[in-house]
């Protein structure tokens, strides 16, 4: 089956308008018109029979004349001796009666010589005779049923009429349908489009359930980011409060409480990095590559080393949300340089897609583990640990900017949930040229 909807309903709208056009055509107009040519041909053998008959009953010399007052009446053009019997055929393809008008001619005249059918117009019969052949023609309409391809041509163009209005119907009736996969797919990839539900009833309750469902989702996003800020909120302040008392203080242990209070402080900001992300904010047309650009120079204006590579297809700017992208990025980095000593990102640019790779030689990820480092929370083996390594200054990210957090296991799934935000995914893989992790972050277009 086709995937398309639209060629589906064609066929669905063609295959039973074929069928009876071509069932109707086999069981009712060739049996119609085959009973009909029969009939009319009968009459036509018995007037055939009997100038026969007169012609060779009478002697030589009058069977011209004879001949001639008998086919005169009876419609009929008579020649004695005939002429020779034409070799071409001069049938047509849409002579449906043909055969069976043949065949009671044959069968009514068993010492027929030869008959010829010129087009719908005349039949020509070759008549034994004790003087010579004699050909008789006669109009075609005599025998059988006038224009049966008349019939014919209805058929298919009102066939055609009535597929051509159904199909306008049916376009009409899948339009919603199409405007609601459009306002699904353009909302999986974090955008909001207009979309009021229409069509059939069936159609209307599908496009309603999807409305509703989609205001849960943002009234729910909504509600987790305001409550998100208010612990932030309530939380900042003792913590605030504990380091400036502890700062206060002289006990050589108060700088171990400190470092603690500010790694707490920095559990917290991970905590509302993923739950936020700026996953709320409107996409806007974005120079992909002046943003990765930029967060490369920010990185190298810190210490670390991050470069920039190749840059495969034609930039063009795309829908993205820069402040989510930028913190996916940084933390792609940041996560590259802590567990390695270098970091390249590149970009391709497809038809459907952006993919940025970040690249590092360090020790990877094994296959087994790339999805369930994907998951928050989720911190893997001291071959990945999160405290060691360039880039892991106050929040964990490059230059000490909010990155995954120290030990937090937030900075991996915080980049896939920006991907999924924008229609895309995050894969991990091998990198081929610097032996480490390769991290894809593929955005839809």
């Amino acid at each position: 089956m086709p995937r398309s909807l639209y060629v589906r309903a064609a066929l669905i709208l063609l295959l039973p308008v074929v069928t009876v056009q071509l069932v109707v055509s086999v069981a009712f107009i060739q049996r119609h018109y085959e009973g009909v040519t029969r009939q009319m041909a009968g009459g036509m053998v018995l007037q055939l029979a009997y100038l026969q008959q007169v012609v060779s009953a009478v002697p030589a010399p009058q069977a011209t004349a004879r001949m001639a007052d008998i086919a005169g009446p009876l419609g009929l053009q008579a020649v004695l001796p005939a002429p020779p019997v034409p070799a071409d055929d001069r049938g047509v393809i849409y002579d449906f009666a043909a055969g069976a008008l043949v065949a009671t001619l044959a069968g009514g005249l068993p010492d027929l010589a030869a008959v010829r059918l010129d087009g719908m117009r005349t039949v020509t019969v070759w008549l034994p005779t004790p003087h010579g052949a004699m050909a008789v023609s006669f109009a075609r309409s005599r025998v059988t049923a006038s224009n049966p391809h008349q019939l014919l041509v209805l058929m298919v163009v009102l066939g055609g009429l009535m597929t051509w209005v159904a199909y306008a119907f049916l376009r009409n009736q899948l339009r919603p349908i199409t405007r609601l996969a459009a306002a699904a797919a353009a909302y999986g990839k974090g955008r909001i489009v207009p979309y009021n539900p229409g069509g059939a009833a069936e159609v209307r309750a599908a496009g309603t359930a999807f409305v509703d469902m989609r205001a849960r989702i943002e009234r729910q996003a909504q509600a987790r980011t305001l409550m998100l800020s208010g612990v932030s909120h309530d939380l900042r302040t003792p913590l605030t409060r504990l380091r400036l008392g502890l700062g206060l203080m002289d006990d050589p242990e108060a700088a171990q409480l400190i470092r603690d209070v500010e790694e707490m402080g920095q559990m917290v900001d991970s905590f509302l990095d993923f739950a936020r992300a700026d996953l709320a904010s409107p996409t806007v047309p974005t120079d992909a590559l002046a943003l990765v650009r930029a967060v490369v120079a920010d990185a190298g204006r810190a210490g670390q080393a991050a470069t920039l590579g190749a840059v495969e297809g034609a930039a063009a700017p795309l829908g993205l949300r820069p402040q989510a992208v930028r913190r996916a990025l940084e933390n792609l980095i940041g996560n590259a340089l802590r567990h390695g000593s270098r970091a390249e990102v590149s970009l391709a640019f497809g038809e459907r897609s952006l993919r940025i790779s970040v690249e590092d030689d360090g020790p990877g990820i094994p296959p087994g583990q790339r999805e369930e480092a994907l998951r928050p929370f989720v911190r893997l083996d001291p071959a990945r640990n999160q405290d060691r390594g360039p880039g892991s200054g106050p929040g964990g990210g490059p230059g000490g900017g909010p990155g995954t957090g120290p030990g937090v296991g937030l900075g991996l799934a915080i980049v896939a949930d920006v991907a999924r935000a924008h229609g895309g995914v995050l894969r991990l893989g091998r990198s081929d040229r610097l032996g480490g992790l390769r991290a894809d972050l593929v955005l839809a277009r």
